[in-house]
């Protein structure tokens, strides 16, 4: 059996707006194996949540637009199904979290029913059978049973997040796509989160794409990761390569800004400058405005992704030789 049960290739999304062409996702090439956490990381406005939004076919239309590109799920092209057919597998083989479940619960019906809708809709259980369960995967994610009558506003974030993930789990997908659901929780509530969803993973054998820009919740859950920037994929490798050996400029930027507990260190190394416009992205390399490395061809000619090892792949010309990586470290100093 093919062991990738996610494929995307060369994916691009488009919104169109008064401001102009916005390009929220270009060219991006992911793959996910079965059983696996894969981690997509980037900062704010780098096209992630528009990633699971295409994978689900939920990319708002208008104004946007999946312009090109293949998402394969277990073998079939997801773009090619029927309306139909996408609603048998959106929330039955694959769910999400949403990134904050106040707006992705509806307030005037109770979050029992809500489990119970979707466990109705794709499992052909009857009313009875599904509120059993929805009452079982409550408990399942630490939630009394008896508070399958109360409404969304009655729970704190920590927990409506977890009713998020019930919801989620509750037909046993093959793919859950989490988009960065510990963002709004503290740190205690965090790690209880991870903690529920690495044991949820474990039990049930679902892979998962977990949408963040939190690099220590990569470490803690991820078996690979891709580090996205406007729009685009710079270096996926598995999660220990990347924290050990990252190789494009972005990445190590992104590990520079972070305090480390074995380094004394005077002052980060944030990374300069800002995400670029989406309606005015930088020609070639889109990251070179940023870049402490960049040369002058870098923003004449577009990169190529390179495999500079097996498994870890760089979207740089650092690696198709065409500037010396040496130059990272001259001009950070």
């Amino acid at each position: 059996m093919n062991d990738v049960l996610l494929d995307i290739r060369d994916l691009r999304v488009t919104y169109t707006t008064e401001e102009g062409l916005v390009v929220a996702v270009d060219d991006l090439n992911l793959q996910l194996r079965r059983g696996e956490t894969l981690g997509l990381v980037g900062e704010t406005g780098a096209g992630k949540t528009t990633t699971a939004l295409s994978i689900m076919q939920l990319v708002p239309s208008p104004p946007g637009r999946i312009e090109t590109g293949e998402i394969f799920f277990d073998g079939e092209d997801l773009r090619r199904k029927r309306l139909e057919d996408i609603r048998n597998v959106r929330g039955n083989r694959i769910s999400m979290i949403f990134q904050d479940p106040m707006t992705s619960l509806n307030p005037v019906l109770t979050v029992g029913f809500q489990i119970e809708e979707a466990i109705m809709l794709h499992q052909r259980l009857s009313q009875r059978q599904a509120g059993r369960k929805a009452r079982d995967m409550l408990k399942l994610v630490g939630i009394p049973e008896g508070r399958a009558g109360d409404y969304p506003h009655e729970f704190s974030g920590g927990m409506r997040q977890r009713v998020g993930i019930a919801m989620a789990l509750s037909c046993n997908p093959e793919l859950l796509i989490a988009d960065e659901p510990t963002t709004a929780l503290d740190v205690t509530i965090q790690a209880q989160v991870l903690e529920l969803m690495r044991r949820l993973r474990s039990e049930f054998g679902t892979s998962m794409l977990l949408i963040t820009h939190d690099l220590g919740v990569v470490a803690e859950a991820c078996d690979s990761v891709a580090i996205m920037y406007a729009g685009a994929a710079v270096e996926t490798a598995d999660t220990e390569r990347l924290f050990t050996n990252p190789r494009h400029p972005y990445t190590r930027g992104l590990f520079g800004s972070i305090p480390s507990l074995d380094e004394d260190v005077p002052r980060l190394s944030p990374i300069k400058g800002i995400m670029p416009d989406p309606t005015e992205l930088p020609t070639g390399c889109r990251f070179h405005p940023r870049c402490p490395a960049a040369t002058g061809i870098c923003a004449e000619r577009t990169p190529v992704m390179v495999a500079v090892e097996e498994g870890h792949e760089v979207d740089c010309m650092i690696y198709e030789g065409l500037v010396p990586e040496a130059r990272i470290g001259e001009k950070e100093d």
